[in-house]
């Protein structure tokens, strides 16, 4: 067990021999043991240096190993769910020594991605998507006539989404060979683990059990209802000692749950199953964090680690948006009752964890399940309640129909607080850069950008207010750090905010964009303006902007296509104003994984990309200009 990070690299022979699979599978069963500590131990060296998801990974150091030596990887192939678990994973496929270069330019990915390696067989990041994923494979595979197998691993938490529901329900129907493997870390169902659970699932996996089921299955069918009655019989013996009668009536032949960290068993039961055909599912139970006893002791607060460096004590002392929103939402929660907080399985990350203890009875966590928390506020909304959706912008996109279905075109008073809009390190799969093209062309909804900590706070009271949908987009981390009024203040609706007036040049720019335009302003004398409202857009300062300066700039943290951008061209083309225009914002193509200021600086979205954005405009401009005279 190990209770710190260790700063220098870990002695780690056997590991070191790894390059591939391959290597796994030529070494003898005795040595896995020593294989899979050496693995425990590197994975915590590692990530203490790179930072990135942490606790997910010690929770699979067995399972992994077992998997890529009962299976013939990567003809046979592991989808992982999400991909939090993964890193075990990428340094047994030959990337243990570009691991340093994790979530860094050019380096390795912080999820699994196709194009890194022939291992990584589908790309993730975003939950529960494996069991579809790998039927998808698996169907594939047996189109082309091939004989390896895929399997799909899948989290408890995972689990709880409509997707993997809605693969599991399909999977019979295909009667395809996939193995689902349920890796659940939650303690309810730790008494499971013991020598009994080992024993049945042993059982249920040997080729013995599975032949005399189905020899007797040709007998008894022969018999008028004996078959039935011995089928139902086994269903409820099956049902009273293991918790997989629901699988079983999905198709799948359920096997656990067994001990995750238990290495010999693992690969003795996966040994049994992998061979077998059609639909097959494992569960195992394991402890999330294995191995390291702070990661043990906190789970939820040990999923991501940070990179092992000193803070800027100053930057930490801010308050974040996300906290921005906390103490909003308490203090009008205590102003009206029939508020209440929703959230898809995101409490820590949204930071709902004060609303949630102050008031249990209005707070939901729905699980990851963003449909259903989008629709579920529409019925609270349809009868009257008030609810405030706190969801991350990447998750937002998985619930794009029930936000048009049953928020906007009901016309419903439901407020969106969308965290982590903008650049983000974890890569595409993460990046909120999507959320005001899709919502800016939704009728009804309103889209407020804040630009600092005190805007955001009187943005939530004004949507919260607002008759209709709302939403609130706003970034990780913290603002410039503007102190929030002790009073809550409607704003305008649709009405911007002159910040400077300059000459020839007008920025527009909106939420976290405004404090990176200030320097292109000052050294242009620019005029600069805090548009607050992406949806409705204040027409009136575009006119007024557009018709006295000759290039006009928009400037946002979101795709350029459809963005607060577009918006503005939509409003000078219905004008017909004759006015150069420039959209900054991200461009057409997936931005990789880096530190956010860097993906911001390629995007040319920060201070100077802004600012040489612009002249290299205005120097076009007057270049055009000598030519026509």
């Amino acid at each position: 067990m190990f209770q710190t990070i260790p700063i220098e690299r870990p002695s780690t022979p056997l590991l070191d021999s790894i390059q591939s699979p391959l290597d796994i599978r030529a070494l003898e069963e005795k040595t896995l043991h020593q294989l899979s500590n050496e693995l425990r131990h590197f994975l915590i060296y590692i990530v203490g240096r790179t930072g990135g998801h942490f606790g997910a990974g010690l929770g699979v150091v067995e399972l992994t190993v077992a998997l890529h030596y009962a299976f013939n990887t990567p003809d046979d192939q592991i989808v992982w769910d999400v991909g939090h678990q993964a890193y075990p994973h990428k340094i047994l496929t030959g990337r243990r020594d570009q691991m340093h270069t994790l979530r860094k330019p050019d380096g390795i990915a912080p999820f699994p991605v196709r194009e890194e390696s022939q291992y990584d067989t589908f790309g993730v990041g975003h939950s529960s998507t494996s069991i579809s994923a790998a039927l998808g494979m698996a169907i594939a595979s047996k189109m082309q006539e091939k004989k390896n197998r895929t399997i799909a691993v899948i989290g408890d938490g995972a689990m709880t989404a409509g997707l993997a529901f809605e693969a599991l329900n399909h999977v019979t129907d295909t009667e395809a060979d996939l193995l689902v493997i349920l890796n659940d870390n939650a303690m309810s169902i730790s008494h499971n683990v013991g020598g009994l659970s080992k024993y049945f699932a042993r059982i249920l996996s040997s080729r013995l059990y599975l032949s005399m089921r189905e020899g007797s299955k040709k007998i008894l069918s022969r018999i008028p209802h004996a078959w039935e009655f011995a089928r139902k019989t086994e269903e409820h013996m099956k049902g009273m000692i293991v918790p997989g009668t629901l699988f079983e009536e999905l198709g799948f032949n359920y096997m656990g749950p067994i001990d995750g960290h238990d290495l010999m068993g693992l690969i003795k039961t996966l040994n049994n199953i992998k061979d077998l055909k059609g639909p097959q599912f494992l569960h195992i139970v394991t402890k999330k964090g294995k191995g390291y006893g702070p990661a043990e002791a906190s789970p939820v607060g040990s999923h991501s680690l940070s990179k092992i460096e000193q803070k800027n004590l100053k930057q930490a002392q801010k308050p974040t948006y996300s906290n921005i929103f906390s103490d909003w939402i308490c203090e009008m929660a205590t102003k009206d009752e029939m508020l209440v907080g929703i959230t898809p399985a995101m409490r820590e990350g949204s930071d709902l964890i004060a609303f949630s203890e102050q008031f249990p009875e209005r707070y939901f966590d729905v699980a990851i399940a963003e449909q259903h928390a989008v629709t579920l506020a529409a019925g609270l909304a349809a009868q009257g309640a008030k609810p405030v959706v706190a969801i991350y912008s990447t998750f937002l996109q998985r619930a794009y129909d029930q936000v048009i279905h049953d928020i906007a075109i009901q016309n419903l008073n439901v407020l969106f607080a969308i965290d982590r809009a903008g650049l983000l390190e974890d890569g595409p799969t993460h990046s909120g850069v999507f959320d005001l093209s899709f919502m800016r062309c939704v009728p009804n909804l309103i889209i407020m950008t804040p630009s600092n900590e005190n805007e955001a706070k009187q943005m939530l009271y004004t949507g919260y207010l607002y008759d209709g949908p709302a939403s609130v987009r706003y970034p990780r981390g913290s603002g410039p750090g503007q102190p929030t009024e002790a009073t809550m203040k409607k704003l305008p609706i649709g009405k911007s905010r002159v910040i400077k007036r300059g000459t020839k040049v007008a920025i527009l720019a909106f939420g976290s964009m405004v404090q990176a335009a200030k320097m292109a302003s000052e050294k242009l004398n620019a005029s600069l303006v805090d548009m607050r409202f992406v949806k409705p857009l204040d027409i009136e300062i575009i006119l007024e902007m557009a018709t006295q300066h000759d290039l006009l700039v928009t400037i946002e943290e979101n795709v350029i296509a459809g963005g607060a951008g577009s918006a503005v061209n939509e409003v000078i083309h219905n004008h017909q104003i004759n006015v150069e225009v420039l959209n900054l914002g991200v461009p057409d193509s997936f931005i990789r994984q880096d530190k956010p200021t860097s993906m911001l600086q390629e995007c040319l979205l920060d201070d100077e990309g802004i600012l040489d954005a612009i002249e290299r405009r205005l120097t076009q401009l007057t270049a055009e200009a000598a030519g026509h005279n």
